[in-house]
């Protein structure tokens, strides 16, 4: 199996103490091989599989379902969004699959859909109140308020500065489940299944297999259930690292021809980044591309590295130190 740095290992050992509960899961693909390691509160434990919330990692998906139907005709990254949304003003603009799906489309900070989905994270983490089965209001958008949203929010015809936006990502999601004819939910459920192979993955969570998340305080949080909010492609997927491995390497080795455009650069993040469809690319080095979750008790990361051939998945159903597992891990990369 691929060795676990030093640093990566200690790492892992200061955020198992005193988590009772915690299933923290690594893993590697090296070559093609893969090796799965599970972590708990007393060190390494048995792998069983276990299914995760992978919270925002969803979008890569989104994106690669939209990169699909691109590369069938049935999408353009020039569409607006108001072609697949009834009742909107065909005068009015609307911005592009492009700038929604790259997050340059000005709808970063919403405060509809930002403040809620940030309370929703730190209600848990410091109270360990259960979920009640509902999303925060934030969150939970239904086709109604999306049009809502879009009237009230009007945006220019250009490209903003790039701003992280799940309700951006709602909306690529949402054209999907339209051009499906099926709805985005069993349109990625299809997907999954028949294009990456991947039988332990699925949209929302379900009782006899995912994980619990649970709070600082070792309190059973649940799951963070999305329901139909249109706001799903954006973290609704449940998986295992075994599945996740799977999609990294047909990711890593472009065995779908529409993932190249996944992959290509499509806008600047920041200094350090850069941004494809759904991916967070390494500026300069755009053969490394990574996407991090979060949901409820739940943090992930996903970083894969074409020309190395190598990938790591983190997954834990508490909440971690998420980036220094990044910087960890993005370190590893380099040696």
């Amino acid at each position: 199996m691929h060795k676990l740095s030093s640093e990566l290992s200690a790492l892992i050992e200061k955020e198992c103490r005193g988590r009772k509960h915690l299933k923290l899961t690594i893993g590697t693909l090296v070559d093609g091989e893969k090796a799965i390691r599970v972590f708990g509160e007393t060190g390494e434990i048995p792998n069983e599989d276990y299914t995760y919330e992978i919270g925002s990692i969803t979008k890569t998906f989104t994106a690669s379902l939209l990169g699909k139907y691109i590369h069938e005709g049935k999408m353009s990254l020039d569409d607006s969004i108001s072609k697949y949304v009834d009742g909107l003003d065909e005068k009015t603009y609307y911005p592009t699959l492009k700038r929604l799906a790259t997050h340059t489309a000005g709808y970063g900070f919403l405060p509809a859909t930002i403040w809620d989905g940030v309370s929703s994270f730190v209600k848990p983490m410091f109270t360990g109140v259960r979920w009640d089965g509902k999303l925060p209001d934030g969150l939970n958008i239904n086709e109604d308020r999306m049009k809502k949203l879009l009237t009230e929010n009007k945006k220019e015809d250009k490209d903003y500065p790039w701003a992280y936006s799940n309700f951006g990502i709602g909306l690529v999601s949402y054209a999907i489940g339209v051009t499906s004819g099926q709805g985005y939910f069993d349109a990625m459920d299809d997907y999954l299944i028949n294009e990456f192979g991947m039988k332990n993955s699925y949209t929302g969570t379900r009782s006899d297999t995912n994980l619990h998340g649970f709070s600082k305080k070792n309190k059973d949080i649940g799951n963070w259930s999305f329901g139909n909010s249109m706001i799903a492609g954006a973290g609704d997927i449940s998986s295992t690292a075994d599945d996740l491995l799977t999609y990294a390497r047909i990711q890593m080795n472009e065995e779908l021809p529409y993932l190249k455009l996944c992959h290509e650069k499509q806008a600047s993040v920041s200094k350090m980044t850069d941004m494809g469809l759904g991916w967070i690319l390494l500026k300069n080095k755009n053969h490394v591309m990574m996407h991090t979750g979060g949901t409820g008790c739940f943090n992930t990361f996903l970083v894969i590295d074409k020309q190395q051939k190598i990938a790591y998945v983190m997954m834990a159903n508490y909440l971690v130190n998420l980036n220094k597992f990044v910087m960890t891990i993005l370190k590893d990369l380099e040696k």
